[in-house]
């Protein structure tokens, strides 16, 4: 989720980190690229954030937040340095005062709407093909999360044993079940030993450190997604899961967009307040109601009410959680794969701790199935 979307405006002075692709920051803006961004690198004028620690080697640069997962609209709009409270700057013609979205929306709601059509049909014709979906999704974040790694701080996490492991991961946890997906995930990490022996020991334990981090981080909580669609009702329960966590960004997006006043985690995340948290939680509620009453076998709407208060609390942690690694890393999105949207794992920060919670409910409540 982008800060942004969370209502508030950063604090005045607060900047994004440098290009993401390069190795080593710099000053030169994302327009030096030739596409409009939100954020541009530069140094902190004040400590108004809560004093945000800066990113390593990134030159007193902060990095700019993230987006939001599955939400149609995106970013915040050009802040002007000095402005009171961040407050964005207008383009020609434009009245002052009036909030815009930073990404490309056209390109955020085409991309959308596409990634939706392949997953509603996957998901309901043949469930095999979803598990195929979400193997391409893991193994791509794979990538982009090492690779980052790698180029923000010479980490180098092995990823031909992560890729492997963790598309057995998630078609072991499908076909069998949890037992299945902890077998592999234990196997994973001594094929990532092993294959990291090859080479100089110089950085040995931070590479396996962090490729064991992304094992359980990526593939391992996508796994709990192919243990909902196995149950009898598995596609309604992957289908609900997907739901309340989109609507629960939405309603994060429209209330702090709209009321948002009061920081949630300036810290972390500038731009996200208590207001959005409160939609969040109203909407994903309500949503969560109504999914269990008609989408899922023999559930009562009061369990879809503690389901989306999981859920918004869930999906808000996952957000946070990708935002401080961001932070740490330097970097504004994880990848450029998605239009308008950043890179996949920008798109998975809050469904993958999403998963297991909305699973570990649904269990409790009506069963495996």
């Amino acid at each position: 989720m982008n800060d942004s979307s969370w209502g508030a405006n950063p604090p005045a002075g607060f900047r994004g980190p440098p290009d993401q692709g390069s190795a080593q920051p710099t000053a030169t803006s994302h327009s030096a690229r030739g596409t409009a961004k939100p954020w541009s690198g530069g140094p902190m004028s004040t400590p108004s954030d809560g004093g945000a620690r800066d990113a390593h080697a990134s030159g007193g640069r902060q990095p700019a937040p993230d987006g939001p997962v599955g939400a149609p609209l995106g970013g915040g709009g050009d802040r002007t340095p000095g402005a009171p409270d961040g407050a964005a700057r207008p383009p020609a013609g434009e009245p002052a005062g009036k909030k815009r979205a930073g990404r490309d929306l056209r390109a955020a709601i085409g991309v959308g709407v596409g990634l939706g059509v392949v997953i509603v049909a996957s998901l309901f014709l043949v469930k095999d093909i979803f598990v195929g979906v979400v193997v391409a999704a893991v193994v791509v974040g794979l990538w982009e999360l090492t690779s980052r790694l790698e180029e923000r701080r010479g980490i180098r996490a092995p990823l031909v044993p992560l890729a492997v492991g963790g598309a057995a991961m998630v078609t072991a946890g499908y076909v069998r079940g949890a037992e299945g997906a902890w077998v592999v995930m234990a196997l994973t990490v001594l094929a990532l030993l092993a294959w990291r022996m090859a080479e100089a020991p110089e950085g040995f334990l931070k590479d396996v450190s962090a490729g064991v981090f992304a094992a359980f981080y990526v593939p391992f909580l996508a796994t709990f997604v192919a243990l909902m669609l196995a149950a009898d009702d598995g596609p309604w329960r992957v289908m609900t899961f997907l739901v309340l966590t989109i609507v629960s960004d939405t309603g994060a997006y429209a209330v702090g967009w709209r009321f948002g006043k009061r920081k949630l985690a300036p810290r972390i995340s500038p731009g996200k307040t208590r207001e959005g948290l409160l939609g969040a939680v109203t909407f994903a509620m309500v949503a969560g109601a109504l999914c269990m009453h008609f989408a899922i076998d023999d559930g009562k709407w009061w369990q879809g009410l503690l389901l989306g208060f999981a859920v918004a609390a869930s999906a808000t942690l996952g957000d946070l959680g990708e935002s401080m690694i961001k932070r740490d890393l330097g970097i504004k999105d994880m990848g450029t794969l998605l239009p308008g949207h950043g890179g996949i794992m920008d798109r998975l920060d809050s469904l993958l701790p999403t998963a297991p919670v909305v699973w570990l409910l649904l269990v409790i409540f009506v069963g495996s199935g």
